[in-house]
């Protein structure tokens, strides 16, 4: 057998200047749900959520975008990865039946701070989802964080650079 001699040299790096430290990343893509707002009344009543963009990659159209979407919107959008991509989707936050019954004491769905859980879990949700690069691609996800309406009956697609 011969004899292995372990390579012990360093790599070379160059010095980091103040740009490079504090300068914007190279990429970046930042996803905020906030700002819950409970509209209409009765049985159509529901909570819709400002789903804001930021990002310097190249695959998306808008480098920053806000758009409202509710509950339903994300349960498609999972669905639409789910049935298209080749990712693993992550769990949407819980539909919460229970809190849905009529008759309790609190305001059920739209209580504060099941409204705030939920925001927190929706924001999650999208981060893991739009951070991955194969979901990246999806036109159904371009079309949820970038488009003022969700077209339902789009035509699923890849997302090509431009």
């Amino acid at each position: 057998m011969a004899d292995t001699i372990a390579d012990t040299r360093r790599l070379f790096t160059k010095p980091q200047n103040l740009n490079d430290a504090y300068g914007p990343p190279s990429n970046f893509l930042e996803i905020d749900v906030s700002n819950p707002e409970t509209i209409g009344v009765g049985r159509g009543r529901h909570t819709t959520y400002e789903v804001r963009l930021k990002t310097n990659l190249p695959i998306f159209k808008l480098k920053e975008s806000s758009v409202r979407r509710r509950y339903s919107d994300f349960e498609w959008l999972r669905a639409e990865l789910e049935r298209e991509s080749k990712v693993v989707v992550p769990p949407l936050p819980g539909k919460a039946l229970i809190r849905q019954l009529p008759f309790r004491g609190d305001d059920g769905i739209f209580d504060d701070s099941f409204i705030e859980e939920r925001r927190q879990g929706l924001e999650q949700f999208l981060n893991k989802v739009a951070g991955h690069p194969l979901a990246q691609n999806e036109k159904c996800l371009h079309m949820f964080l970038q488009d003022e309406s969700v077209d339902k009956h789009y035509t699923p697609s890849k997302v090509r650079q431009a």
